[in-house]
Parts: structure tokens; sequence; C-alpha cells
């Protein structure tokens, strides 16, 4: 309940107190007035919560003031340093310790000082003893009063002591009961009056002189004070001396910048030199003092700073791409925390022409180590040879020259550090690593360094940066400028007609062949990869004077295709099949023939019998299947032997990065350094910490040896495709063995990942998963007892026999042979032909030809891994995706059986997904995966290897 009746006369006052612990505070106090309107002894604290009720008495700043105030108030304080409630009797003795104190006394100070500010016009009073607010009546100077520091040396000691000056006139302070009420800023209570004080002047100062007349320094301690106490003081303050000498100088002022390489991390200090006075950098200071001792005597030499100019030299700095970190200490605003050990020293030199420029100096510390300064260049030139390009470099350091080939181990092995003949060391740029790295690690030769003509995309790469000067042939200049390649008449007896497109990748074909350089054809599925190659072998046959043999490298399921293909379009090519169990284990017909058809698993089983036949082109189709360098097909093919390499693939890159580096490496051996250097340079920046650099230096090395032409490029006359994604919702029985099993595994693999990490979780993950997404289509797919439905499968039936019933021809994909076993179940109930296609189908081309010539076959049951790729299967114009793929590459190849040139029909596509569960949030995992740029190719995510901790954790919810 109030004490004081707000409906009586009453009026707010501002008491100084003296807490216990926190020292001095102001409180506002609302006072009833009495009778005589004098202040009685009733009155009330007021907070921002009661103050209202007084609104009457108050004005704005009294409002201000309240809500200040309250910030210091110790309920206030306790509950910002103490976490749970507690009473203050209890909090203070138990838990407000010195460390405490110094943290919150600042604060208290500094709002204490802004209030007295405020309170000028205002009732401040003295706090009684017994707690009147209104006991003895204060007035707050209102003019700053001065301090002068007296110094009085003599052989024995030195004597010192403060005068304060107000309104001209010394007032008498010590023994006169004055309280320093706060040390910064300073505020001194005198008799009645609030004092404060001209310049930075702490409290602590007047502190020890309230009841003393001065502080004797004996002469044993006099230098130690002098430089850290009186110097410091002569800097701020006003002082007089007797025995000791203070002049004042002025000077012109030079910045001096000195590495400091023992912090953690790489600071620079800031410091000016006055003369011969040397002084750090600290803030807006006018006046440094430095102490010199001349035999028994002291000088204490006064140096007046330019503030304002060495302000902005520092401004110079931050400019430049510096911090101020503390006090003259400086960093980077931002620094690869991978490469901080020489970043200042790198800065130094980026910007040492500008620094000099300014007028700053570098200082080096005292050390074993000198370091060279200066802008870093190099100065390259690259000149074609018979078959490389010959290397001519040099690099400068300052004022040093070396030749560029000296800093190789440098490059290759990430050491920054290189000693000059001086004896110095100069810092090698980090830049360079990444800019040189390519051209060092692909180099060859010794003192003298050239690079095979396959690495004219590098080459080119330095050109179009001007970072080199390039001499090169101009023909082989049109290699990286593909408008500009040769055109080449079209084989005398090649039956048909190339597109333009085709016509182009043929004569690029001619132009790879003419500099014996590899390629890899990486046009869309159903653009005719396989028609430009036969119009190469054809013109390779009118145009060669001795017969040439080449072989063509395929998976087994496009062996047909190509016979059929070439009896088509290069009838006069002389094929040989080299398939089948009862082949002849011998190479000595093979001349007899123009192209060798075979199979990666035939060149496997019969490497030691092939690799002694020296063909002119070895050409691999679907040559993602050698994308594991390590797979016993990649190490096969590498064995052949042949002048011309080429490979054919729609999706060169399926998962990640690393599947280029062995189709390319057969291509062009070298290309791409060797596995190692490739998977530390470029797959794990580019796949794991998203260097866009990385991949944009990958994209210039392999841009002249990859023809890529999409459908959407080239192939106009294509009908349109159309998209639609079906979501269904699983059946109540489906849901339940659904969630039991993701239960199951979610409780199993996490902990197992807490255990060993997602790498190291790999199988198991993938288990667990791909059980999910065969529930998730039918749970007869993992359990043959189940009886129940599943609601995508009836959705499926259903959509098929409509679109069966309309007369259109459907192929029907899934990844798991079971789903396809379990529709032809229905389809076989429901008396409804289909062609079938999987891993262990027999006659392959009988069922193609069934599907593709037969009008009441109209669908086509096609498993992912068999007939993905190398199908042409036009007649169909709907595609059924019964479940989503980790990859969509692949998906986008089993679209392209039907979605391909001679296609005169619009396609549709149907994908089928179940809602909530693990199909669901891989379409949407996948997304978020895609972080590579699609100039690379067609680039995905390994998206299995790539999965982290939460990934995993997000699917399995």
């Amino acid at each position: 309940m109030l004490r004081v009746d707000s409906n009586k006369p009453c009026k707010i006052v501002y008491s100084l107190l003296q807490h216990e612990f926190l020292g001095f505070l102001f409180e506002p106090h609302i006072v009833q007035l009495n009778r005589e309107n004098f202040y009685s002894l009733i009155h009330q604290r007021l907070f921002s919560h009661t103050a209202q009720e007084f609104a009457a008495y108050l004005d704005e700043t009294d409002f201000k003031l309240i809500k200040l105030l309250e910030q210091c108030e110790q309920e206030n304080i306790i509950r910002k340093y103490h976490k749970k409630p507690i009473r203050p009797s209890e909090y203070f003795p138990k838990f407000y310790t010195d460390e405490v104190h110094a943290r919150v006394r600042p604060t208290i100070e500094r709002l204490q000082s802004q209030a007295i500010n405020l309170m000028r016009d205002k009732r401040v009073f003295e706090m009684g003893k017994e707690g009147n607010p209104a006991w003895m009546r204060l007035n707050i100077a209102d003019t700053a009063a001065s301090v002068l520091f007296h110094f009085r040396r003599n052989e024995e000691s030195t004597r010192y002591f403060p005068t304060i000056k107000y309104k001209d006139r010394r007032i008498d302070f010590m023994f006169k009961d004055a309280q320093v009420i706060s040390n910064s800023p300073a505020w001194l209570l005198l008799n009645d009056t609030l004092h404060f004080f001209e310049g930075e002047l702490e409290g602590k100062k007047l502190s020890p002189f309230l009841n003393k007349r001065f502080i004797e320094i004996p002469k044993a301690a006099e230098k130690n004070y002098f430089e850290k106490f009186v110097a410091p003081l002569i800097e701020k303050h006003h002082v007089y001396a007797e025995g000791f000498e203070i002049i004042t100088e002025k000077y012109e002022a030079s910045p001096i910048l000195q590495i400091n390489p023992k912090n953690e991390l790489p600071e620079i200090e800031l410091f000016f030199i006055y003369d011969k006075y040397r002084f750090p950098f600290e803030s807006s200071g006018t006046v440094s003092v430095s102490v010199e001792q001349i035999g028994d005597n002291y000088v204490f030499h006064r140096v007046k700073r330019a503030s304002l100019w060495e302000q902005k030299k520092a401004s110079e700095l931050e400019y430049l791409g510096l911090e101020k970190h503390h006090k003259n200490l400086y960093r980077l605003k931002s620094t690869d925390s991978e490469n901080l050990e020489f970043s200042i020293h790198e800065w130094i030199n980026d910007h040492f022409d500008e620094l000099a420029e300014k007028g700053f100096s570098i200082e080096q510390t005292e050390g074993d180590k000198k370091y060279v300064f200066g802008k870093s260049t190099i100065n390259l030139q690259f000149k074609e040879n018979n078959d490389w390009f010959d290397v001519h470099a040099t690099v400068r350091f300052g004022n040093y020259e070396i030749p560029f080939i000296e800093l190789k181990n440098h490059i290759l092995n990430h050491r920054k550090e290189f000693l000059l003949p001086s004896g110095e060391i100069a810092i090698i740029p980090e830049s360079w690593f990444a800019t040189y790295g390519n051209l060092f690690a692909f180099a060859e030769g010794g003192k003298h360094l050239h690079l095979k003509k396959h690495h004219i995309g590098l080459i080119k790469e330095f050109t179009e940066s001007q970072l080199a000067e390039t001499i090169m042939d101009r023909k082989l200049q049109a290699l990286n400028t593909f408008e500009g390649i040769d055109d080449i008449p079209t084989p005398k007896h090649f039956k048909g007609e190339l597109r333009p497109y085709q016509k182009a990748g043929f004569n690029w074909f001619s132009f790879l062949s003419r500099y014996n350089l590899g390629g890899c054809l990486a046009d869309d599925m159903g653009l005719g990869k396989t028609v430009q190659t036969l119009a190469l072998l054809q013109n390779v046959k009118e145009k060669s004077e001795v017969h040439l043999t080449s072989m063509i490298v395929m998976p087994t399921s496009l062996i047909d295709n190509w016979k059929s293909e070439a009896k088509k379009f290069t009838p006069q090519l002389k094929i040989f099949v080299y398939t089948g169990s009862d082949r002849i284990k011998d190479t000595s017909s093979f001349a007899e023939y123009d192209v060798v058809l075979t199979t990666y698993g035939i060149v496997r089983i019969d490497t030691d019998i092939l690799h002694k036949f020296y063909f002119h082109y070895i050409i691999l189709d679907e040559s993602q299947n050698i994308k594991n360098s390590l797979s016993k097909s990649a190490k096969a093919v590498r064995t052949l032997k042949s002048k011309n390499r080429l490979i054919l693939s729609g999706t060169p890159v399926e998962n990640t990065i690393a599947d280029l580096w062995s189709q390319l490496s057969f291509a062009n051996p070298g290309l791409l350094g060797n596995h190692t250097y490739f998977q530390n340079e470029f797959i794990i920046p580019i796949e794991k910490k998203q260097d866009e650099e990385k991949l944009r230096r990958l994209q210039a090395i392999i841009k002249p040896f990859i023809l890529r032409r999409t459908k959407d490029q080239v192939a106009k006359e294509l009908p349109d495709k159309t998209e639609q994604i079906f979501y269904c919702n699983m059946s109540e029985e489906q849901e339940k063995v659904y969630e039991e099993t993701k239960s199951y595994y979610r409780n199993e693999l996490l902990g197992l990942i807490a255990d060993n990490g997602a790498g190291k979780s790999q199988i198991p993950v993938l288990q667990g998963l791909t059980k999910l997404r065969q529930i998730a289509n039918h749970p007869r797919l993992t359990d043959d007892n189940y009886k129940h439905d599943s609601w995508k499968f009836s959705l499926v039936l259903e959509l098929l026999q409509n679109t069966l019933a309309r007369g259109h021809k459907i192929l029907v994909f899934s990844q798991f042979v079971k789903h396809l076993s379990i529709l032809r179940e229905e389809l076989d109930k429901m008396n409804i032909g289909y062609a079938y296609l999987d891993g262990a189908t027999r006659k392959r081309s009988d069922n193609i030809r069934e599907f593709k010539e037969k009008d009441d076959i109209q669908l086509f049951l096609i498993s992912i891994k068999a007939g993905g790729t190398g199908l042409n299967l036009i007649e169909a114009d709907y595609v059924f995706l019964l479940d989503p793929w980790w990859n969509p590459a692949v998906e986008q190849q089993a679209v392209d059986r039907a979605h391909r040139i001679g296609q005169t029909k619009n396609v549709f596509i149907y994908k089928f997904i179940t809602k909530n569960t693990v199909e669901e949030k891989i379409l949407n995992l996948q997304k978020r995966k895609k972080h590579l740029s699609s100039s690379l190719i067609t680039v995905e995510d390994s998206f299995a290897k790539s999965l982290s901790a939460s990934d995993i954790k997000a699917l399995l919810e």
C-alpha cells in the first residue's frame, strides 16, 4: 500500500546514499509535504511501475531519471548477475565478490554520471543516516574543476600532491570529509557541492589525498614510478615539477608498421615516430611523454602528437583491409583460417606500393628470419612446340628475380617460405598455390618445363586471365573456340544425312584426331552419338592409305544396336563382333575388319589377348562403366593400345566428379594428373567445400575435350515432354509396416552413426533406406506373406489400364525387379500382354523387337539397370517411373529411351511418390544436395556418400 498520498502535495527528490556493497548510488524518492510546505518524513522510493501514480508531480526528465537509476537498484543487479531468485541479505555476503564488483561498478558509475547531468535542475539531497531522503540539499557544480599535480624532488625522495581549482579559486579538499563518489568519470562531493573535472581524471588519483597531504616516493623506486605513473599523468593532466624537467616538443611524424609474430592470430602494430621518440597508436590522445634519465636527473619529453593525422593514418589501414583489434594492434578483417600464418606478410606485399606512397615504413622484429617485402610477380610464357608447349617463366620477389622452376616443390607442397640467395625469405602468395598448382602438377621435365597439348584448356585459362603470353598454332586455338573448327566433308559412302549438330561433332572428332587428342562426346541421350562415331570411322576408312582397325567397347545390351546402326549408316564398314563364350581368342583376324565390337566384360576377361593388338581408335560407349578407376573394367581398358581414344556418354558424371578422372584419363592420359592429386585438388574442394574457383579451374581443363549438346539446344523438332508427379498415401496396413520398420532402423542406425560416424555406416544405412523405399512401393517387396494392399500399386494399375485403353504404348521402369514381378502377376491375371527386360533376360533383342513391332504389346516392363541406357524405344509415348532413384541423371536416361530423335509424339512422364515416406524426402534432399554447376557437364552429388548424420536423421524422421 502506498505510504505517500498522491492526492496531497508532494515532491520528487534525488538522494545520494552509500550502499554497503555497491558504493555510492542515487535514488529517486517522492516525499509528502507538510502544511508548511516543507518536506515531511513520509517518503517512498519510486520505480517505473509506481511513478505513474505521481505523474502530476513529475516531468519528462523525472521519468527518464527513474528508469535510468532503476538499473542500479540492487534487485536488478542481483537478477543480472545471479541466475536464481535470492534475497539481497543472502546474495551480497555470499556471492558479491571483488571480481563481480569490478564488473558492476563501472556500469553503475556510467549510469550515475548520466543521471547527475540530468539532475542539474532537480532537487538533489544527501540521504540522512536514518534514511531521510531530504536530509541535506546538494548543489551540482556548473563548471568543471581543474587539477594540478605538484611534484617536488630532492636528493632523498619525491613528494607529490594535487591541488584543485574551481572558478579560478583554489579549494581545500584535504581533511574536509570529502568523498569520491565516482571514479570514472571522477565526481567529488565536497561540503554540499558535487564537482566534476577537466580531462579524463580518475577519482582514484584524488582518493589518497582526502586524508593525506602528500605521497612520498623513495629515491630507490623513483625510476619505475616516473615511467609507470608520472609519465602517463603528464600526458593527460597539468603538472608542476621541481627537481626534474618537463619539455614540450613538436615534430613531424611518420607511421611505422611492425609485424607481431608472437600472437595466436597474425597482427601488425602501428607506431608513430616523432623525431627520436616512438609512440604506439592507442587513441586520440594529443600528448605522449617519453622519460629520459641523464645521470641523476630526469627529463620528461612532452611530445605533442598530431592526433587527427594519426587517426587518418589508422583509417587508411582500415580502408586497405585491416581492423583495430586492441589499442595499436591490427588484424585482417577476414582471413582464411587455413592460411593464417603469413596472412599479414601477404597483406603487406599486396599493398606495399600503396603503403609506401602513404608514408608507411615496414619494420621487422629482431630474430633469425628476415623477410623480403614488395610486390611478387610472375612473367609466364607458353610456346607451342611439336607435341607440347614449352613453359618459360621468371619470378620477382621485391628486387629479386629467380627462375620459376625453383618454386615447383614449394607450390606442390604448399610451402610458403622461399629462401632467396641473399638469405632473406620471400613469402609465396597464397593465390599462387591455386593458380600455378595445376601447372606444376601437369608439367613435365626437369630444368625446362613443358605441357602436353591436351592441356590447352589450362593454358587458355592463363592467357585469358592475362597471367601469361601464349604463342600457338591458329588452328590449335580453334579447339577452345569450337565454332572455328574446319568443316570436313561427310564421308562419301556414309548413308543418310548428318544433322547440323551431328556434322559439327564429326568435325570435332576429326580435329582431335589431327592433334592426337582424345575426347568425350557427351551429347544428351538420343542425339545420335552412335551415328557421329560411325561417320568418323567411315571417314577413317575412306581417307587412310592403309587398312586400320578400330574397336568399340560397350555394355552387352548395346551390341545389337551398334550392329544395326552400322548396317544402316555405314554398310561398307566391315564389322566383327568379338563376344560370346564360343569366341576364338585370337586377335590375328582383327586386321581384316574395320571395326571390332566387344563388351566391357570381354575386355576384362581377355585383357592379356587384346592388349597385344594396336588399334587405330579405341572408343568406349557408355564410358561411365569405367567411372570407378579401381574397377576391373577401368584397369582392363587402360591396357589397350591405340593411336586415338574417344569416349561416349550422355552422363559421364553420374554420382561424383571422381567419375570424370577415370574416363578422361583414359581419353587423354595425364590430363587430370594422378588420382591422389585430382582427389585433393578438385574432388574434396568442390564436393565438400563448394569451392567455385576449383570448379571453374576444372572446367577450364576439361572443356576442350568434352562436347555436349542438349536436346533443348539442338533438337528443336523434338515434341514436348510433360512430367507429372502422382503423390499417394499409404494404406493403413502399409503405413503400420513402414512406421515399425522406420522406428527400428532409426534407433539402430542413429546409434551406429553416433558410434562410428556417417562415413563408416554407409552399408547399413543404405540397407535400411532401401528397405524403407521398398515398403513405400509395396510391403510385398520385403515380405512375401504380406496380404494387404498398397495404394501406390493400386494407383499405378489404374493409370496403366486407362492409358492402355487409349491406345498408348508405355515404358514402366523400376529399380526393384521384385516390384516388376508383382506387377507382372497382376497383368497376367488381367490378361494384359507385355514385354519384359531385366538383367537376367537372355533374348533381349527379341523382347525389344516384340514391343516395337507388335501392336498388341503396348507395355514394356524394364529394370532400370538393364534398360536405362542404349535403347531406342520411340514407339512409346508414356513413361512410368515407379520409384525415385538416388541419382536423377539415371532417371533422365530412362526417360530418354522414348524422348529422343525420331520421336513424333508428345511424351508424358508419370512419377509415383508415396507421401510421408523416404521417397518424398529423397526428392527434397536431392534439391538441397545439388551444388555443382551444371556447366561441368551435368553433375549430381554422390547421394549415398554425401549423406551426413543430420541428413540421415531427417530421412528417418
